[in-house]
């Protein structure tokens, strides 16, 4: 069999980050996925009916354009693109007032009324040092390139999201940040919690909230065909379960979570190292619903209908309530859910005249009740008729989700909590985290800084490592 310089198990964003990244410096490479199609998280399937294309997993890509490595590669070249909704997120109260976040950061503040001063001083200095404040952000525990501007940045990213919440006196602007906040997929009294809702505010201000054309798996798509024209190979339907059973190779690069490392034989791991991964510890699932519908949702609120993403959790402190309950086990009845309506800006999704919406809430970990009811409830309080549009529906909870995507254990979808514990502590307490106690095994998913999200850092500072430790060489973005 051909002999490779390194293989690369996994092909979701992280994956494809370390693959591309190697295969730039000349090594040879090959990716190994489980599935019949690449992509991990970035899939695209007619999961309802014919000519409805719904995303598996994520659908609108905040981070995509945010990241540094995304940047540096011409995914635009090999069919990769994007579009803008109107507004990147709304938030609607039942009193119908709305919370949103424009594409332009004044008139986001101008729409928070007396709010507006606290968030343009909270939010603009992120967007004038975005550039360096992701080099220094999205990788391991280092000395910073730019120490003020992390320093800055770090003051109010560490802070629990309650304690910035009550920087802000409307209810508005308060219910805006928790939504903001709760994709963090914890409780919001937690540390750090700030971090996701200013990022994802700055970004969305710099980048939008992209949403890519034909569906995420055309982000895939770009990444597989770049990788290829760099000389790369792919190898699909291959579920490895023993390293010893692959091609020769010198470097093994994990896009795996602890859990799923713990179960690959050959890997040669320290009994020490074991235990530290077995200790991993995993967040909250997702309930995720994809629905076939006949016409827009006909959201109350005229921000609501334009927005990409839904924020439906009605104020601040029933978000804060039911993310709470649901972090500790209880089955909620008025989740806060995320809702995404990429064909009212995509409309190569479906049948002419249709529409598609995509939905999760969180839940405990591996539950296995049905949300269903639940999720639509909560669209059709602020989306009055919005269950006579449905044509049909697809469910995962997360037992399935897992089934479907083995690095989502238990239905996390960010790869283990990221808490204040394993914000850039994971999957080990070490400041190279993408080592394993094998010189010659690394890991490279979400399960290492910076965490979940389709971006490809996580890949990327991997592949740094293995391009350092064995062949010389020091790659920067």
């Amino acid at each position: 069999m051909k002999k490779y310089d390194a293989i690369i198990i996994g092909s979701g964003p992280n994956g494809f980050a370390a693959a591309i990244t190697l295969q730039q410096q000349g090594l040879s490479t090959l990716i190994v996925e489980g599935a019949n199609t690449t992509g991990g998280g970035m899939r695209t399937k007619e999961l309802t009916l014919p000519g409805f294309k719904h995303d598996v997993c994520s659908a609108i890509h905040p981070m995509a354009m945010a990241s540094p490595f995304m940047r540096s590669i011409p995914l635009k070249e090999y069919g990769l693109e994007f579009t803008q909704a109107t507004y990147a997120a709304a938030h609607p109260l039942d009193s119908g007032d709305a919370g949103v976040l424009y594409h332009s950061l004044e008139e986001t503040a101008q729409h928070l009324g007396v709010d507006a001063r606290t968030y343009t001083r909270l939010i603009l200095p992120i967007i004038n040092r975005w550039e360096s404040l992701a080099l220094d952000t999205m990788g391991p525990l280092r000395f910073p390139r730019h120490p003020l501007d992390l320093a800055s940045f770090g003051l109010n990213a560490l802070k629990p999201a309650t304690w910035t919440a009550s920087s802000f006196k409307t209810e508005k602007a308060k219910a805006l940040w928790a939504g903001m906040a709760a994709h963090g997929i914890q409780p919001l009294s937690n540390w750090a919690t700030s971090a996701i809702g200013l990022v994802l505010m700055a970004v969305g201000h710099r980048y939008g909230w992209p949403i890519p054309k034909s569906g995420s798996q055309s982000i895939a798509d770009a990444l597989a065909a770049y990788y290829i024209s760099l000389g790369g190979e792919i190898q699909t339907g291959c579920w490895v379960k023993d390293t010893r059973e692959l091609p020769q190779h010198k470097i093994l690069i994990l896009d795996l979570t602890p859990k799923q490392v713990l179960r690959v034989e050959g890997l040669q791991l320290h009994d020490s190292y074991r235990k530290q991964l077995r200790k991993y510890r995993y967040g909250m699932g997702v309930f995720k619903v994809d629905w076939a519908l006949s016409d827009a949702t006909p959201f109350k609120d005229a921000y609501s209908q334009q927005a990409a993403t839904v924020h439906l959790g009605n104020t601040y402190d029933e978000i804060i309530r039911n993310e709470l309950h649901s972090h500790s086990g209880q089955v909620v009845e008025k989740p806060f859910v995320l809702f995404a309506q990429p064909s009212q800006f995509d409309k190569s999704r479906t049948p002419e005249g249709k529409h598609i919406g995509w939905a999760y809430c969180h839940v405990p970990n591996g539950s296995i009740v049905d949300f269903t009811t639940h999720i639509e409830n909560q669209i059709e309080r602020f989306a009055p008729g919005f269950k006579d549009t449905i044509l049909a529906r697809h469910t995962f909870n997360p037992t399935q989700m897992e089934a479907y995507n083995p690095n989502y254990i238990g239905g996390d979808i960010n790869g283990g909590v990221m808490d204040i514990f394993q914000l850039y502590t994971r999957p080990t307490l070490s400041l190279t985290p993408y080592r394993t106690s094998n010189k010659n095994v690394y890991i490279a998913s979400s399960s290492t800084p910076p965490g979940g999200g389709v971006h490809g850092m996580c890949g990327f500072h991997a592949a740094r490592f293995v391009l350092k430790d064995h062949f010389n060489i020091d790659v920067m973005l």
